[in-house]
């Protein structure tokens, strides 16, 4: 049978194109409609006579859908979510800023009507101190929550008590994501109930297993009864769903998401956790087609070219779902691997595997995971480094950056769908003037994008490794009595 292709949703696969070259296409501040002379003014007092190609486009894109002021989107339907997927250094935060600050400028009650969420300290320092520039004068507050200040100075700056209930002292609110969910969850009168925006920046770092959690939080808290402020129920905003008379009549605050990121648009999945509503997405990440001497097209990706170390060599095994454990038993236990790093790509996958081998017995084996607290992961680390452990299965979070001493090989038993993260995973082998060797277990339906993501990235040496079904055939019975034990356990 002719295997299923995933298939793109629409507005992934026929995104608005921005284009790449960014000198060459400058468009001047004054050429974009709808921006506000007062903050055009204050754009040129910043020393910005035009604007980026990105910049360009999702502004407009974003007053567009906030033209009738922010209870309702373009003639009163509910406004798109907007991404957009442009490498760092193209302007991402003014193509926000700008917007929200106007789609503000007339407002009369403070309540947080912005939220930008971001994935450490350091950049969201940088994102407030835009806000701060361009509302200077306005009379919009901005505040910054990062857990840098106390969490009695930040509920301070957030809301006020007052004889009549709560009241917000922040019209935008620029966070990372762990102080932000204790707010929620802690500060009495801290309220998202009127959030008109939500600004999720890094986007694809912030989806990654560890904040998911926190943006369900954040949409929980937006759709939330208001009761103890008092509030004006007229206003109260339901979950969206079908559009009924009942849903028509009242206006509510859309919350419209906005997301930015460098590399955004490959994992289809990982964006449907988000939720979003008829979203457009804006990108400058693609290949350019280059045309040579004999007319023919090649794609090439600029500046894309990683180096690798040098005693690494590469190998990838076609496989199918099934016997991707049954693999990295017979590489273990058959071809007697040792001081093997293993990747997967959540937590999960990591945590079912370790319980799995470690079921079927033979392996020194252990997990390298966010659950578990850092004095933990140094202690494991160190047993993997005296030869103690054999078999370190580990995520991507958890292994970025840290220096493993005698990794032999590492094995990628979930293919990597990034370069970066393919690059970042096997350069923990071969450290050092060291030899080593990475093997990727591929699937035969990811193959061809799998061996193209590697040739784009300019990496030929890979190697393809067939392991035949009989080499894994003395494996399956204990094997599927591993896998019965570990149905107990898990009950």
């Amino acid at each position: 049978s002719p295997q299923v292709q995933p298939s793109l949703p629409q507005w992934l696969a026929q995104p608005k194109r921005v284009q790449k070259r960014i000198k060459d296409n400058l468009c001047p501040i004054r050429d974009v409609p709808g921006i506000h002379p007062r903050l055009l003014k204050k754009l040129q007092m910043n020393g910005i006579e035009s604007f980026f190609p990105v910049q360009a486009e999702v502004i407009p894109a974003i007053l567009q859908s906030a033209s009738n002021g922010y209870l309702m989107g373009r003639g009163g339907y509910r406004p798109k979510d907007i991404c957009v997927s442009a490498p760092t250094g193209s302007g991402k935060t003014l193509s926000f800023v700008i917007p929200i600050v106007q789609v503000l400028l007339d407002r009369v009650v403070c309540h947080v009507r912005a939220l930008v969420v971001l994935p450490t300290k350091e950049l969201a320092q940088q994102v407030s101190k835009v806000f701060n520039i361009y509302t200077d004068g306005t009379g919009l507050k901005v505040v910054l929550i990062t857990g840098q200040k106390s969490f009695a100075k930040e509920q301070e700056m957030l809301v006020q008590k007052k004889v009549t209930g709560y009241c917000s002292l922040a019209d935008i609110v620029v966070a990372t994501p762990g102080r932000l969910t204790d707010h929620i969850r802690e500060t009495p009168g801290f309220s998202l109930a009127q959030l008109r925006f939500l600004i999720v920046d890094e986007a694809d770092r912030m989806i990654d297993d560890m904040h998911q959690n926190c943006l369900n939080q954040i949409v929980k808290a937006a759709f939330q009864e208001e009761n103890d402020s008092g509030s004006n129920m007229f206003f109260q905003r339901t979950k969206p769903g079908p559009i009924t008379a009942a849903s028509s009549c009242s206006p509510q605050i859309p919350l419209q998401k906005l997301l930015f990121s460098a590399t955004l648009t490959q994992d289809p999945e990982k964006l449907q956790q988000l939720d979003l509503f008829q979203p457009r997405l804006f990108t400058s990440v693609y290949s350019e087609k280059k045309t040579l001497g004999d007319g023919t097209e090649t794609e090439q990706e600029t500046n894309n070219k990683y180096t690798l170390p040098e005693g690494l060599s590469q190998c990838y095994v076609p496989c199918d779902l099934n016997s991707k454990p049954l693999l990295l038993l017979y590489f273990m236990l058959t071809m007697k691997f040792t001081r093997v790093l293993c990747f997967t790509n959540s937590r999960e996958a990591s945590h079912r595997l370790f319980l799995l081998v470690q079921a079927f017995g033979g392996v020194t084996v252990a997990e390298f995971s966010s659950r578990l607290p850092p004095s933990e992961r140094q202690k494991t680390i160190k047993e993997f480094e005296q030869g103690k452990i054999q078999l370190l299965i580990s995520t991507d979070a958890t292994a970025r950056g840290i220096d493993v001493k005698g990794v032999n090989y590492v094995i990628n038993y979930d293919a990597p769908q990034f370069i970066r993260t393919y690059v970042h995973r096997v350069g923990r082998t071969a450290r050092a003037g060291n030899v080593g060797v990475a093997f990727s277990f591929v699937l035969r339906i990811q193959e061809r994008r799998f061996l193209r993501m590697l040739r784009d990235a300019g990496i030929q040496d890979i190697k393809k490794h067939p392991v035949k079904g009989n080499s894994l055939k003395p494996l399956v019975q204990q094997y599927e009595g591993a896998l019965c034990k570990l149905e107990k356990t898990v009950k």
